[in-house]
Parts: C-alpha cells; structure tokens; sequence
C-alpha cells in the first residue's frame, strides 16, 4: 500500500479509497480517536478506531508518540475542526513509546526545557513549524540565486585563513592535546600537523568566494560557519549557515539592489508555501507578547512584519546621517539607550539599528559608507579616506540581518589596508593575485541563515530556529 503525506491526505475529497498513513500519535482520546502526525505538515488526521474490532491490550500500544500505521477509507468528517478522517480498518505499531518514559506530554513546555531534549523537540507543534519554513527558506535561497544566474560554489570548510582578522577560531589539529611538537622558537610546530601548517573551521567564505566570482561573474555560498566567540546570548551561535554572494562588476549599489531584491524574495516565498505554519507562529508570538509589560510589546504581529519587509521599499542612508539622527533622537536625550550615541565613529548596536527600522522610518533600512577603522580590511576605501563602502542591512525586530560592502578591487591599497591591521601580505597571496591578473569592481555581502529564519518565525532565540545548537559548554546531540 502507498504511503501518502497527512498534508496530501488533508487536502482529499471523502471516497471509498483505502489509504495507509504512518506516523506517530499526538493524542488518543476515548480508544477511538487518534490524532496522527507524520510531520508533513502542522495539522493532525483523525484516525477513528472501531474499539471493538481490536484488542484491548493492543489499543493500550497506542501512546503519545507511539509510530503507528494506520489503513482504512477516507470519509467525512463528524466532528469538527477537519473535514475529512480515516476510519481505521487495520492498525500497526510500528514503534512503542512508553508513557511513563517519553517526556513530551500534550502539554506546553517551556522553551528552555525542550532545548535540552533537542532530539525530541521537533515533534511539537512549533519545532515543527520552525523546521518546516526553514525548509522552505533555504529552497527559497537556491531558487533565487539559480533564477539570477548565479553559480552555486562550495568554499572550504577547514581553511587556513581567518577571513575576519577577528581570531574566534576553533583550530583543526591531529596533532596531541599535550605535549605537541615544537619548533626553535618553542611554539607547536604546525610542520608535523596534518596539513602542514595552522588550520582553523571557517569564519567566512567570502574570501574563496571572491576568487569564484572573478571568474564566473556571479557566485554564491551557503554553508556551516564556525565563531568561537564565547558568547551566550539569543543571537549567537558557535555553528551557523551563511549565505554568501559575490558578484563581479557589482558596485555597492548594485549590491544593495540584490540584497533587497534577496530578502524580499525568500519572504515572499515562505509567505506562500507556508501559511498554516506562519498562522500557527503568528498566534504563538502574539501570546508571547502579551506576557510582556505593554512598553515592551510589538507593534506588529508576525504576518504583518513579513508583509512590513516585502511590501516597503528599503529606506538608504549613509552612517553618517544616521548617527545624526541617532543623537538627535529622544531615547538618546533622554539617555535611555544603552548604548549612548556620542558622535562619528561608533559601533552602531542593534539597539540603534531598531529605532531607525522601527521608530524613526518605520521601513527596512539600509545603511552604507561605515567608517574604515570599525569595518574589515578588504571593504574598498572611499576618495574621503575615512569611510568605506560597506552596507548593513537592518529589520525590525532584529537590527543586522545582512552585512556586505563593494571590495577593495585595487593592490596596492589592499596590500596597506592588511598590514595596517596586522594580516600578512605574503600570507593571504592567493587573494592578492586576483587584483593583480584581471581586477574589478567587485560586491558581495554574507547572510547568517539562521538570523533570517529567526526573522521569518519570530523565535525570540537563535537557537530555537537550528536542529541541534552549538553555544559555549553545548554540543549534545
């Protein structure tokens, strides 16, 4: 007998077709009516037994989360809440679970508790739905970029560069925890690795991607990046997917062009292949939010927020004006940011960045032209000497979701730029030839995944939008 999808099956006319559906059981109510998911979707079919046709210590199998595969026709539904049920003809356990083992009750648990059983949490309703946009998400990335002609390139994962110059890397070694080789100097002799020098998981691949793009125009990463950064926050995480374009003869306004293009796109996407669960999220948050003291509420729900990004033209502005306009506002006069604004120069934090998405605009924003001494080495220079053409661009609700910048296409000021912040020409060569045979202007910006399903779910925590998070003291699973 074929298996068919619950989100298939829901969508049937009644007939005296005989189905077979497997799953596992939410509820079983009365020994008769079984509320079956199989995870194809968030809704449960109804699988209504005849109790009298099966044993009774048979029907005692059938427990929460118990996999079960259930045969019989389609009919109308008597109850409501579904239009159509399967009247059970014969019935499977395919897999026990036992009751006073299994720690997801029908019930509400806390979101701190089901971090901690995250090889179980997708079986409720709302890891369910996170997983299932972040399915969609991801199709939507590949989708756009194939439509764009772009090529999918794979950077490498274990590298022994540090994109960022930021130096938060876990290092890839097969040499001993103790007692490792060293050279003259007394430092580990990387020599005797496996590679033959210091190696690290991968911060970024833009650097590669760079190189891919100046021969095949247009290219985009998507792929595992490590930080360790020892960071214990909601927007964090040791282990994440970024997203990575880098295109040739793209300027920065080209590329901020593609970015808003980009973000409104996979929205767009997820609004249509995932309405049940973006309904379902939806109602979740407004609940959340009504815990909140009433100055700490959003303004908009979920849907509204997506449709907010989709429909509203991106408001541009260089970071000097928004400083500006940072110091003349309100919460900075009355000293209720954090984070004060002082003048030019600053790091702007995501408190800053959501008054100008959510208060001030009232629109998604992009900012551009940072000052140099607070942006990476390889952001292009402008003519003022005092700013680089970077772009961030910000949302409501969670400031940055895209960083980027036009690429500092000319050797000679690359070459200055890496050693003003202490990277070694001689060690990055292999960067440095692309602006030596056949430079351009050239754009690219890097996405973390996880900050736009965050985005698109309105999860109030990172790790609650990945299967299995890696924070500091946490790789279980």
């Amino acid at each position: 007998m074929p298996q068919q999808a619950i989100r298939d099956i829901l969508q049937l006319s009644p007939s005296a077709q005989t189905l077979s559906v497997s799953g596992w059981v939410r509820t079983f109510r009365s020994n008769r009516f079984i509320a079956l998911n199989d995870g194809s979707c968030l809704d449960n079919l109804q699988c209504v037994v005849d109790f009298e046709a099966f044993d009774p210590e048979f029907l005692k199998r059938i427990t929460t989360s118990a996999c079960i595969r259930a045969t019989g026709t389609l009919t109308a539904s008597q109850g409501k809440g579904q239009s159509v049920e399967l009247a059970v003809t014969k019935l499977e356990v395919l897999g026990d679970s036992n009751p006073e083992e299994y720690p997801l009750q029908p019930k509400k648990h806390s979101l701190e508790f089901l971090r901690e059983i995250a090889h179980l949490r997708m079986r409720t309703n709302t890891f369910g739905a996170v997983m299932r946009v972040r399915h969609h998400a991801a199709f939507a990335v590949h989708r756009f970029f194939n439509e764009q002609g772009f090529f999918y390139l794979n950077t490498p994962i274990v590298t022994a560069s540090d994109a960022e110059g930021a130096g938060e890397l876990f290092r890839v070694t097969t040499l001993p925890a103790q007692n490792a080789a060293t050279n003259d100097a007394g430092e580990v002799d990387f020599t005797k690795d496996f590679f033959g020098k210091s190696t690290n998981l991968t911060v970024s691949g833009q650097l590669e991607g760079e190189l891919g793009a100046m021969a095949l125009g247009k290219i985009y990463t998507f792929g595992p990046t490590f930080r360790a950064e020892n960071s214990n926050t909601a927007r964090h995480l040791a282990e994440f997917w970024m997203i990575e374009p880098e295109m040739a003869f793209y300027d920065l306004h080209a590329n901020m062009d593609l970015a808003e293009a980009f973000t409104k796109s996979i929205i767009a996407y997820v609004l249509e292949r995932c309405p049940e669960d973006l309904a379902f999220l939806d109602q979740r948050l407004a609940e959340e939010e009504q815990q909140k003291p009433k100055e700490q509420r959003s303004e908009q729900g979920l849907l509204d927020k997506l449709r907010f990004v989709q429909e509203n033209p991106f408001v541009r502005l260089t970071y000097t004006e928004a400083v500006e306009i940072l110091q003349r506002s309100k919460p900075n006069q009355k000293k209720q940011f954090q984070y004060p604004v002082e003048g030019w120069g600053i790091d702007l934090q995501s408190e800053h960045e959501r008054y100008l998405v959510e208060k001030h605009f009232k629109a998604p924003v992009i900012l551009y032209d940072y000052p140099a001494n607070i942006k990476a080495f390889y952001m292009r220079l402008n003519e003022d000497g005092k700013t680089v053409r970077a772009m961030d661009v910000l949302f409501p609700g969670i400031g940055e979701i895209i960083g980027g910048s036009q690429r500092e296409e000319r050797h000679d000021v690359l070459v200055e730029k890496m050693k003003a912040v202490g990277i070694e020409p001689d060690h990055l060569d292999w960067y440095l030839d692309t602006r030596k045979f056949g430079t351009c202007v050239h754009a690219g910006f890097g996405m973390g995944f996880e900050r736009m399903v965050q985005f698109i779910t309105g999860m109030g925590n990172i790790r609650d939008v990945i299967p299995f998070p890696r924070t500091p003291g946490k790789a279980e699973f």
